[in-house]
């Protein structure tokens, strides 16, 4: 391969059955093992993972966004998706795409015996609000220049009074 073909490649492809996963547990309910796949690539606007799940695992808690799309493609295994207050089955081939906005609160939750593998595909649209509704919380984090800006987890009520400390 060429040194060009060779940076292309570097910068373009991944391969998930080639990258190395991490394992995270996180209490009783969360854990995984995970690529984020799109790390180091040329992608600007969309982020990627390969999720590896457990059985009675999660990865993360539920939530909504209000900028960023995202998109589960079930590779193998089942589970259920937990959307909008409903629990939806979910197998392998199954696609499912979850739009921006307060509609939409969703959580894959591995509920079978086997272990459940998906890829996560989101758009990077920055600014972006999360909001847990379990535990009423909700983040507020932007990005500049690839590097991250701010970021705030807290409560409503639970800030500083918009004048606080300005002179």
């Amino acid at each position: 391969m060429s040194d060009t073909a060779s940076a292309l490649s570097a910068a373009l492809i991944r391969n998930v059955h080639e990258s190395p996963l991490k394992h995270f547990v996180r209490g009783p309910l969360y854990e995984s093992e995970r690529v984020r796949i799109t790390e180091g690539t040329a992608a600007r606007k969309l982020a990627a993972a390969f999720d590896v799940v457990p059985p009675g695992k999660r990865v993360c808690p539920y939530h909504l966004h209000y900028a960023q799309e995202e998109m589960f493609i079930v590779i193998e295994g089942s589970g259920t998706l937990r959307v909008a207050g409903e629990l939806l089955p979910i197998k392998a081939g199954d696609i499912v795409c979850i739009p921006p906005g307060p509609e939409y609160p969703h959580q894959i939750i591995n509920t079978s015996s086997g272990v459940l593998k998906y890829l996560s595909i989101a758009t990077t649209d920055d600014p972006e609000i999360c909001v847990y509704p379990d535990s009423r919380k909700f983040m507020a984090e932007a990005n500049l220049g690839g590097e991250q800006a701010f970021e705030f987890i807290g409560r409503n009520g639970e800030g500083a009074d918009y004048w606080d400390g300005e002179r």
